[in-house]
């Protein structure tokens, strides 16, 4: 074992989170052991406690605790992708350049590993190298159950430019819904905030998001502001509506947890919109019953952004999902009726 030792983040390796800059200068680590580092504050900082996912600046101070020696062997080898999910991966590709990919994620697929989830994007993306040594990179999430655009970087200067636009809010993402109910006005937005609600699990699992009313935004602990965009395109009666949303911050469950605050949850979310509980068309219960699937549905439509090198403006759009497709055909409604953009009276 090494001894404890004090590393400065050189030119270069700024702006790159944590697990991914000690597994670049320490192979031999696993990313258990890096998060149980983490969790036990062992590693730091500046001094300060941190998670994996912290991103680190040029000039900082990372304390690194005793580790293994190269050569010794930390956890078993990672498990390959096999042939039918890395064809099940390649298949979802939308899009792809020298410098990023796309795929559709299914719905159902975590994007990244967590508690007991061992099938997820990040480690089905070994199966996206194509010619490339390393494989791509994620730059933002989906939650398992929503499906759509997701964007993963194949150099570290795309993730570095990707995640930076994300960050900065030059980028847009319009996603599509089935809710319970018809949002009135048919244009609007939410401003309620979030904060996690308390007792989520033994391993979050069970995390939820609660909405704090902005004038209660400054005496609530741990509240995030948060915004999002919607707009009612098409409507069954009073059952049930197809809504585009568009985020402008990115909170946990962000969509979700406010469609479900102005009365009208999502369809399948069984944690914001109950579920088990029959629709009878005022915006109360997540199920229409019928032919409707009981997943949730919720897709990242579309993502548009400028490229990070040719600076030209890109937009990367997702078919629905089988089981919203089947829901939409059930419904009477075609992908092609809807308008690309429908937020530019709120630009």
């Amino acid at each position: 074992m090494s001894r404890v030792q004090t590393v400065t983040v050189g030119p270069g390796d700024g702006d790159q989170r944590l697990d991914r800059w000690l597994k670049r200068h320490f192979p031999q680590l696993a990313q258990g052991r890096i998060e149980k580092m983490c969790r036990k504050g062992e590693l730091r900082v500046d001094g300060a406690r941190v998670k994996a996912s912290t991103r680190l600046e040029v000039g900082q101070q990372v304390r690194i605790p005793p580790l293994p020696e190269p050569g010794q062997v930390e956890s078993a080898p990672k498990p390959a992708v096999s042939d039918q999910d890395a064809q099940m991966i390649r298949d979802c590709v939308i899009y792809k350049d020298d410098h990023l990919i796309a795929i559709n994620k299914p719905p159902g697929l975590a994007t990244q590993g967590g508690s007991k989830q061992t099938r997820h994007v990040d480690g089905l993306a070994e199966a996206l190298k194509f010619d490339y040594d390393e494989k791509p990179r994620l730059v933002h999430r989906l939650d398992k159950d929503t499906s759509g655009v997701l964007v993963l970087a194949r150099t570290r200067e795309a993730a570095k430019a990707l995640t930076a636009a994300i960050r900065h809010k030059l980028t847009r993402k319009i996603y599509w819904a089935l809710v319970a109910g018809v949002p009135t006005p048919y244009l609007g937005e939410i401003r309620y905030g979030l904060v996690k609600a308390p007792g989520h699990g033994h391993h979050g699992e069970g995390e939820k998001m609660l909405c704090v009313h902005p004038r209660d935004m400054a005496h609530t602990e741990g509240a995030k502001r948060a915004h999002t965009l919607y707009a009612t395109l098409y409507r069954v009666a009073g059952r049930a509506s197809w809504v585009a949303l568009e985020p402008i911050t990115g909170r946990t469950h962000q969509l979700r947890a406010h469609m479900a605050e102005i009365g009208h949850p999502i369809i399948g979310d069984g944690k914001y919109g109950g579920s088990g509980q029959e629709n009878l068309g005022d915006g109360w219960g997540a199920q229409l019953g019928g032919m409707i699937s009981r997943k949730l549905h919720l897709h990242a439509r579309s993502m548009r952004f400028e490229h990070p090198f040719t600076g030209k403006p890109l937009t990367l759009t997702a078919p629905l999902p089988d089981h919203m497709a089947q829901s939409w055909d059930t419904l009477g409604w075609t992908e092609d009726i809807a308008a690309d953009d429908p937020f530019e009276e709120l630009q």
